[in-house]
């Protein structure tokens, strides 16, 4: 399963790659002014700064809502780097743009997904990641990872090509639970990756070696 970054914060993207698990970032307007990243140009200045940091797809979310803006503005993105993947709402015109993306090569990640008929839509149109959002679900009193199951078997079915990209992970039982489930990547902020490092035997086994070194030592 691959591990992607949820944010637009420079020093956990580089924190993360350092690690030497990152396979990607996945970022939206949201994210973007969380960080004080606000107009046009410091927007694209900063999607070109994470892609110099990952050599992962970088996912970069469309503002548009309309099927001409959407394909203008898409296009736009993904032609600042390589590892640019088009973020696209899943709405009428979101599907139709990533027909069109699709039939032009350019990458894309079908974002707002709650239920398996949009996942379902999002890969008869060709989307290289589907989005769908497990900790937002959680929040409503419904599964998230339900949902993740019933995308993997339906795409297991019919042999869609279409990643599964779990977003709105937020705690490392949300990630080791997509593992189990087969979901082809998941987007989590920082804390929740790091949180995978920790065990209390972990801590307690190496406090107790370095103990046992420094007595045999002398020390």
């Amino acid at each position: 399963m691959k591990f992607f970054i949820d944010t637009a914060n420079l020093a956990h993207i580089k924190e993360a790659h350092e690690l030497g698990v990152l396979d990607g970032v996945t970022t939206n307007p949201s994210l973007m002014a969380k960080e004080g990243i606000t107009g046009h140009d410091n927007i694209i200045a900063h999607y070109k700064a994470i892609c110099e940091i990952t050599d992962g797809d970088v996912s970069a979310e469309v503002i548009a809502t309309t099927f001409d803006e959407m394909v203008a503005e898409g296009e736009a993105l993904a032609a600042l780097h390589p590892q640019i993947v088009v973020k696209v709402p899943m709405i009428k015109d979101g599907v139709r743009a990533i027909k069109y993306f699709t039939g032009k090569g350019i990458r894309t990640n079908c974002t707002l997904v709650f239920s398996a008929g949009q996942a379902l839509l999002a890969a008869k149109a060709g989307a290289t990641y589907v989005s769908p959002f497990i900790g937002r679900l959680d929040d409503i009193s419904t599964d998230g990872l339900t949902l993740i199951e019933d995308i993997r078997l339906i795409y297991d079915n019919y042999g869609y090509t279409t990643q599964i990209l779990a977003a709105s992970a937020r705690h490392p039982m949300h990630i080791i639970n997509c593992a189990k489930i087969g979901s082809d990547v998941v987007t989590a902020p920082l804390s929740a990756i790091t949180a995978l490092l920790k065990h209390p035997l972990t801590d307690n086994g190496l406090a107790t070696f370095l103990a046992d070194y420094a007595k045999a030592a002398g020390k």
